[in-house]
């Protein structure tokens, strides 16, 4: 048992330590390489892709991990011991406990996969899975850096994001229906227990997230390049719409897009913060993800609902509290 959990955990970095290395060389010679043999605009689009892919792998991974560790190691009984058996009264804490996991969107996905084949209801598992990328302690402290003097975006973006998470999970208990998870084909990616089953899963979960990543990646930077720059100058509340598909579309990272937000000077308040609701909770690769691990199905409804009622929860806190 020990010998299999400490080549679990060779593998893991090894193979991570291996990607991160690919992507970074892919990085620094792939604009280089695209510029001498087609244009800058495919230079400027491959820039795009492999900084998406760069910022994201380390978070992937990490959420893979943890999905598998769950898996393998966490017994079903913990988590409803933890939660109450009510899904109504589970989703917000749910929701809260998102402050826990310091990644991003990338990795909240087979966390929260993970979390529902353990028995968690599905409604807490997709509150956690929309609050962690968003109100986790790094996104928070990234934000106060990026908006000095400004704690009101800090907490705008707290109250708006978990106000999303745990509205989304209660319109699932409402709404939500098991088929659109796909339930035949998440239980058949159950690897049992032990060092085994982790170093199973993991392998399962980061390859099969890790072909979506790159089709969520390649979709943004195309959005980048195709799409000029003027089309965004658009004035009053419109613009919070603007941002808000503009999050969607870019795919930001959410340890850095409250830089990016703060970069947006001529926008208002209210639509930098539906920029920094929105885009850890939909986004281009986000969905890919979604498709990969939940099915189109879920994908499709899911992030529609979850883009309005962030757009709608962003505007009202503005409106309260900016």
């Amino acid at each position: 048992m020990v010998y299999g959990g400490l080549r679990a955990l060779v593998y893991t970095v090894v193979g991570g330590s291996a990607l991160l290395a690919i992507a970074t060389v892919a990085s620094v010679l792939g604009p280089t390489l695209a510029l001498d043999l087609y244009t800058p605009a495919v230079a400027a689009w491959w820039t795009v892709f492999t900084a998406i892919a760069v910022q994201s792998v380390p978070f992937l991974l990490l959420g893979t991990v943890v999905s598998a560790a769950i898996g393998a190691f966490v017994p079903e009984r913990v988590f409803t011991r933890l939660l109450p058996r009510n899904p109504a009264l589970a989703v917000p804490v749910a929701g809260a406990a998102g402050v826990v996991l310091p990644g991003c969107e990338c990795a909240s996905v087979p966390v929260a996969d993970s979390l529902m084949r353990r028995g968690v209801a599905p409604a807490a598992a997709l509150a956690f899975l929309l609050s962690a990328p968003a109100i986790n302690p790094v996104v928070l402290v990234a934000t106060a850096v990026a908006f000095p003097g400004q704690p009101e975006m800090v907490l705008g973006r707290l109250v708006a994001s978990l106000a999303t998470a745990v509205v989304m999970g209660w319109l699932w208990v409402r709404f939500g229906r098991e088929e659109w998870l796909r339930p035949g084909k998440r239980r058949g990616h159950d690897h049992g227990s032990g060092a085994g089953a982790f170093v199973a899963g993991l392998q399962h979960d980061f390859l099969h997230a890790g072909g979506f990543l790159v089709v969520g990646a390649a979709a943004a930077a195309t959005f980048s390049i195709v799409v000029p720059r003027s089309l965004l100058d658009v004035p009053g509340w419109a613009a919070v719409l603007m941002l808000a598909v503009l999050a969607v579309l870019l795919c930001v990272c959410s340890e850095a897009d409250a830089f990016v937000a703060a970069s947006l000077s001529g926008f208002s308040p209210t639509a930098r913060l539906a920029f920094m609701v929105v885009g850890p909770m939909v986004d281009l690769k986000l969905i890919a993800l979604q498709t990969g691990t939940f099915g189109r199905a879920f994908a499709i409804r899911f992030s529609a609902a979850t883009w309005v009622v962030a757009v709608t929860s962003s505007a009202l806190v503005g409106w309260w509290l900016l």
